[in-house]
């Protein structure tokens, strides 16, 4: 049979058509089963609590639900390599945070690399870490804490949610331009080092605000500074390091992040959803932080 070549045509414009057509319908139709999405913290943590909860709301708006799954160790590294190794479906989501940024300079070899093998789906929101001792502790100022670091050396432990996690690189950071000597204690999590920071086995954190805020209103925990180079709105009378330590400033932020190759359409569809969570539930997200505030960028 000879087709006319107007017919010809159409229907070879209609099949180089057609997979776009059905990725835009598998678009539509995602999520169609429950979607993972890893967080390379302990739980309880910030991370922990913001993937939750954003998970939550978008288990509600899209109707499947979002599974946090946590992966830690290797200070993220472990499960940002799972997420890399996933299919690109749009069924497993990674958490991206401040530490995966820095693993990709503090690791002379990984198995993967973060700019080439996650893709970005959205940005969810950046704040201050705050410098907070044991109540009992003496120093009641950032100056007290360095004087009395200089004069004991070596005998302040301050600790972090792990090796290599921004907490961790914050103190360290204090440590250098400060001219103190502090003891590192790594941890598996922000949580279960808040919990040795209560009780007493370590002095000092750089914590985000979000985890520490209860424990400072509740009077267990003081904070001497934000590590901004602005104060907090909701600490607005804690100074900012800076202001003892010229120079000084540290922040931590969160993402959401895909495998490479996540259909572009999923990725956009990912991205209108979180947005609009983030501008709808927002208000919810910070009454269930019992009003802990970030910036969302």
């Amino acid at each position: 049979m000879k087709l006319p070549r107007r017919n010809f045509l159409h229907l070879a414009a209609s099949a180089a058509a057609l997979p776009a057509v059905s990725q835009i319908a598998w678009a539509q139709a995602y999520p169609t089963r429950p979607v993972r999405w890893v967080v390379t913290a302990a739980p309880g943590g910030p991370a922990d609590t913001l993937a939750r909860l954003l998970g939550s709301w978008l288990s509600e708006r899209l109707g499947q639900p979002f599974v946090i799954e946590n992966r830690t160790g290797a200070g993220g590294n472990i499960g940002t390599e799972a997420v890399v190794r996933a299919p690109a479906d749009g069924y497993t989501l990674h958490l991206t945070a401040t530490s995966d940024a820095i693993n990709a300079t503090l690791y002379d070899k990984l198995n993967f690399n973060l700019l080439r093998d996650i893709t970005p789906v959205a940005s969810l929101i950046r704040g201050p870490f705050v410098m907070v001792v044991n109540s009992s502790f003496q120093a009641k100022t950032v100056l007290e804490f360095i004087a009395y670091a200089k004069a004991n050396p070596g005998r302040i432990n301050f600790a972090s949610g792990g090796t290599g996690f921004a907490s961790h690189v914050s103190g360290e950071m204090f440590k250098m331009m400060a001219g103190v000597n502090m003891v590192h204690v790594p941890y598996r999590g922000q949580a279960p080092a808040m919990t040795d920071l209560l009780s007493g086995q370590v002095q000092v954190m750089f914590d985000p605000v979000v985890s520490s805020i209860t424990h400072i209103r509740a009077g267990r925990l003081r904070p001497l500074a934000v590590t901004t180079s602005t104060r907090s709105e909701v600490l607005p009378d804690v100074p900012t390091v800076r202001d003892f330590v010229p120079g000084y400033e540290a922040s931590i932020w969160f993402g959401v992040g895909a495998p490479r190759n996540t259909p572009a359409e999923i990725v956009d569809k990912l991205n209108q959803e979180i947005n609009a969570g983030l501008a709808a539930a927002w208000g919810q997200i910070g009454v269930a932080l019992e009003g802990r505030k970030y910036v969302v960028t």
